[in-house]
Formats: structure tokens, sequence, C-alpha cells
């Protein structure tokens, strides 16, 4: 149909500049001199808004207003494109262009100086920049809840999850306070009990990336589509023709790197492995935040940290630092490494056991935040209160390493923070499932990895956003999001 090609061909168009942007900003937190980065940040500006008027362009509501009336005329493959081109115009159009405008302002600013409040504990400084941040995501979120008809943090949580609701998340994060609090102690007291021996450093950083890169050829990543570089915070980026992922090293622990690498590289294999007919088109995208942290948590959790892989890990790393006699590269003590359990304050240095209690108290606030139960005067009290409940631990006063130390909510990015432990339960879902179909650990034992990842291809890569997250889960597994296949793995694996 006449429209429909004119929409794809100019989401097409779009695709190409946020192509350029991607790689813009990989290069901005890699490579780039620092004297650059004002000149960079006007170019980055400069095409971030003229992609915005082209996705909210007058032609495109001409066409969607046509199509919406012939849909019956689209077959499914049809109508799965217009829906998400529809979708991803209605969330650029929504907002007036003030409001976009005060939250780019707002945010910046509440960002710049968060970076030397957190230093400094400084809470009533940030405090003051938050409110407004705040005030505007509710703004934000009205305005999409009104056009949605749902409630306000269903429309921002909308923007990372689609159809996920509040609701379905109270639901499945109150299954997970019955038993995890109850479950990290029972860990902690018999990881106690063990002895593990840390591998002495140092670690050349040079090994390290030669012991990633193995890790990632193994792992099936494509080098002549991809990267493997260094930034400060690692990441994944770039698009799926060129996937660029960075880590950082410690010299004292290489372990840290090698996992991040791991991470990222799910991340890089579900990019690379998304339907190529689609590419540049919404449809062809990554269904979502929760299932693109489930393939990279599925890489990171449920493969690398398994015995059955530990032991290929172990066998690399004692050739890639020449430790073959070293008592703390041996199979069972390393296993331990990778397993450790300890309750911490800083959510991204949190083990698998702990870190759904981080994600748990920061979703009850930000919600809570959105609706207007409660205001940013309230957050340490609650932060304190949810860390001694869930971990044992207590920030009071400890702003830095409690409230303020993430950026998310800095820019307003209310809504994203359920789905690390949405993707955490994806991927048990997804590895169950994987576990009566084939043997998963005969598999990895035989260091050729490729059906394990031909099944996530089949299942998960080349649906891209063809479907809805339900109608994805329940054709591979059989069944929607349960919860239950999360606690039978952590109970299994640490108990």
């Amino acid at each position: 149909m006449e429209q429909l090609d004119k929409l794809e061909a100019h989401f097409k168009r779009l695709s190409h500049f946020q192509h350029l942007a991607a790689i813009c900003g990989w290069d901005q937190a890699t490579m780039m001199p620092s004297g650059g980065s004002q000149a960079r940040a006007d170019a980055m500006a400069e095409l971030a808004l003229y992609t915005h008027q082209q996705l909210t362009t007058h032609e495109l509501h001409d066409w969607f207003s046509a199509l919406d009336e012939q849909q019956d005329r689209l077959n499914d493959a049809q109508r799965a494109s217009f829906r998400e081109m529809k979708r991803q115009w209605q969330h650029a159009s929504v907002l007036p262009d003030t409001l976009v405008k005060a939250k780019s302002l707002a945010g910046a600013k509440c960002e710049h100086a968060w970076r030397q409040q957190r230093q400094n504990n400084d809470w009533d400084g940030f405090a003051k920049n938050l409110k407004e941040v705040v005030a505007l995501a509710r703004e934000e979120a009205h305005i999409r809840a009104d056009q949605k008809n749902c409630s306000p943090y269903d429309a921002l949580l909308d923007l990372y999850e689609p159809d996920m609701t509040a609701d379905r998340i109270d639901e499945v994060f109150g299954e997970l306070k019955t038993w995890l609090p109850d479950t990290i102690q029972a860990v902690v007291d018999k990881q106690s009990q063990q002895t593990t021996r840390l591998p002495d450093g140092p670690f050349a950083e040079a090994q390290q990336k030669a012991l990633g890169e193995k890790m990632m050829a193994l792992l099936g990543f494509d080098f002549e589509h991809g990267r493997l570089d260094v930034s400060t915070h690692p990441f994944c980026g770039g698009v799926p023709t060129d996937v660029r992922i960075t880590t950082r090293y410690d010299e004292q622990d290489f372990t840290s790197a090698l996992m991040g690498v791991i991470h990222e590289t799910g991340h890089a294999r579900y990019e690379q492995g998304l339907p190529k007919h689609l590419a540049g088109l919404p449809v062809g995208k990554a269904r979502s935040m929760g299932v693109h942290e489930s393939q990279s948590l599925f890489c990171e959790m449920q493969l690398a940290r398994s015995e059955a892989f530990a032991t290929l890990i172990c066998q690399h790393a004692k050739q890639a630092f020449n430790r073959q006699d070293d008592p703390a590269f041996h199979v069972d003590n390393f296993h331990r490494v990778l397993t450790r359990v300890s309750p911490g304050y800083i959510r991204v240095d949190a083990d698998e056991v702990t870190y759904p209690a981080h994600i748990m108290l920061r979703y009850d606030i930000e919600r809570d935040l959105i609706s207007g139960k409660m205001d940013v005067d309230h957050i340490p009290d609650r932060w304190d209160h949810a860390m001694q409940q869930y971990l044992g631990l207590s920030t009071a006063g400890n702003y830095k390493n409690g409230c303020m130390q993430d950026i998310h909510w800095t820019d307003g990015s209310f809504g994203y923070f359920p789905t690390y432990t949405l993707g955490a339960l994806y991927a048990a879902q997804l590895m169950q499932t994987m576990r009566q179909q084939m043997d998963v650990d005969g598999i990895i034992a035989s260091g050729n990895v490729s059906p394990i990842f031909d099944w996530l291809s089949q299942h998960i890569w080349q649906r891209a956003s063809t479907t809805s997250t339900d109608n994805l889960l329940k054709d591979a597994t059989g069944e929607t999001l349960n919860p239950t296949h999360f606690r039978k793995y952590i109970q299994g694996r640490y108990l």
C-alpha cells in the first residue's frame, strides 16, 4: 500500500541518522579527545533535533491517519510494522516542544550537578534539582497517560517495556519479596562456611583483552560486524551491522572485566541476530529493554556462571595468565569466585542474588514519586528502610552510596529500573525451557555452544518486535512470565 511504503521508506531514512548518532556516541565515550567534547555535543544535539523533526513531521500524521482506516487490508507482517512505526511516532509527537526542551535543560542541570554533589554527599543540593526533574516527569507521564488511556507510571514504563504494567510488576515483585530476603541470608550463611581463594593480580590488560575476545568468539560474536574497546562505563552500542561493546580493566581482578565483556556480548549477539530483512524498521528492533537484558543476563549469569562454563573460562584463564599451578584457578574454587554473594550498597556491583533487591526498592520509590504518593524529600528515609529490610544495611546519612548513587533519575528516566530484574526473570525462564529440550551442560562441555544460540535466534532474535513480549515468551517457553523459574534457579544454584 502506498502509505505503508512511504512510512517504511521514511523510517529507514531515519535509521541512517540514528546509525550515525550511535557511532558518534560510542566515539565520544571511547576515542574522542577531551577537547572535542563541546563541538561533539553541539553536533549531536543538532543531529538529535533534526531526527526528532523528521519523526514528528506533519506528513507522518497524514499517512498514519490514512492507514488507520485501512488496517483490515494489511497482512500480519504489515500490521506489525505499522504498529511499531506508529508507536515510535506517538512517543515522539505526543509531548509539546516546550516540555521536551524543559526536560532536557532540567535533566542536564541535574546530571551535571549530581557528579559533584554525589562526591560531597550533598543530598539537599541534589534534591533541589531532582524536584524539578520529577515535576516535569509527572507532567510527561500525565500527557502520555491521557494519550494511552492508562496510569501515569504505566505510560512511562511503556517507553521501555511495552505492554507491561505496574500491577503486573507489583505481582511479580511481590512474589520475590516473599522469599528473596531469607534466601539471601541463607546463601550468605552457607558461603561463610566455605573457603574461597581469590586470584591474585596483577593481570595485564593485554592478556585480559585477549581472554575477553576469546570468550566473545566462543559465544559467537561476529568480529566483522563489531569490536571491543575500553570506556569508563561498560556498554553495548552501535547498530546491528556495527556493534560496539566496551569494558574497563582492573589489573587486580580480571573477572570484573571478563564478566562485563560476556554480559555485553549477550546484548551484542541479540543485535547481530536481529532479522536482516527488517533492518532499519522499528519492527526489526529488539523487543524491549527487559528482553534485551534477558539476553545479556542469559550469557553472563545463566551460562557463564554455571559450573560447566566456569570450567571453560578457568581453562582459558590459566593459559592466558600462565597460572596452571595456581590453587585459585582450581575449577571448584574458581566457580565459587564467580558465584560469591555479598549484600552491598552499590547496585552495579551487586551479585545476581542481591541485585533484585536493589531494583525493587528503586521501583517502589519511583512508582510512588510519579503517582504523587510521595515526594522527593521522602526518598532517603524510604531508601534506608528498604535497604535494611532487604539487605540488612543502613544508608542513613550515606546518600552517595544510597539514593544518590544512580544516574537514571537525573534525566527523568523513570520506568527503566524494573527492566533489569524483568530481564533476569525472562532469562531464567528461557534457560529452564532450553534445559528441557537439550543437554545444555553437555553442549557447553563440548566447546561448541552454537546450538544454544541457534535456539535463542529462533525463539527471540529473529522475532524482533513482530509480536508482544507475552507472545514471545509463550511461544518460546509455553507460558507468559512466570517468576517461579527464577526462584528455582537461584535456590538451586546457591542453596
